[in-house]
């Protein structure tokens, strides 16, 4: 079985709930993928690490996403690519700014003003959190030139993303599931 095989198999077998739930974007759906099922397991975080990592263009410098969707991908991604001799370091964007000492919205190393990011999100239903993660990228400096995600649930979120400017690149779609309703 491939990575990507593996991966898939870990979100349909672990992650994927096939109920009615309300979205954090506020929608109604009729499954639930929760990544963090598989994206917080040693398998699974080490597959979604080397297969986003694959995706990484050889110019962007680090990675960051929107908490708590994006931190162990981000992690993943910053430790795999050490081991890689890729030195990606990880960004984790806050939802509020810190109440004190930087208050700033970004945690991580401090990086020079217009390194290329690529942004990073779980899931992706209609591209509000990596928006708001490409959003504070910008406004602390960097560029952000990927936008990624494990998985595009193919609810308007892409062409979201496109009308801002960024190509969304996704491991997966709601299609790869294979749901059963």
């Amino acid at each position: 079985m491939s990575d990507r095989e593996r991966l898939l198999n870990l979100l349909q077998t672990r992650a994927l709930e096939v109920r009615r739930v309300t979205l954090s974007s506020g929608r109604i759906s009729d499954y639930y993928i929760d990544c963090k099922r598989v994206t917080l397991s040693s398998e699974g975080a080490y597959l979604t690490a080397k297969l986003m990592l694959g995706m990484i263009d050889d110019d962007v410098s680090a990675v960051g996403g929107l908490t708590l969707g994006a931190d162990p991908i981000v992690a993943s991604i910053a430790v795999l690519s050490h081991i890689e001799g890729r030195n990606l370091p990880a960004m984790i964007i806050r939802k509020e700014p810190k109440k004190h000492g930087t208050m700033s919205f970004i945690e991580g190393p401090v990086l020079d003003t217009g390194t290329k990011v690529a942004v990073v999100d779980d899931v992706v239903t209609s591209g509000a959190s990596l928006l708001k993660s490409i959003e504070r990228i910008v406004a602390a400096g960097f560029r952000p030139v990927q936008a990624m995600a494990v998985l595009d649930r193919q609810e308007g979120g892409r062409e979201a993303i496109e009308e801002a400017g960024y190509r969304l690149e996704t491991i997966f779609t709601r299609d790869d599931l294979k749901i059963k309703l």
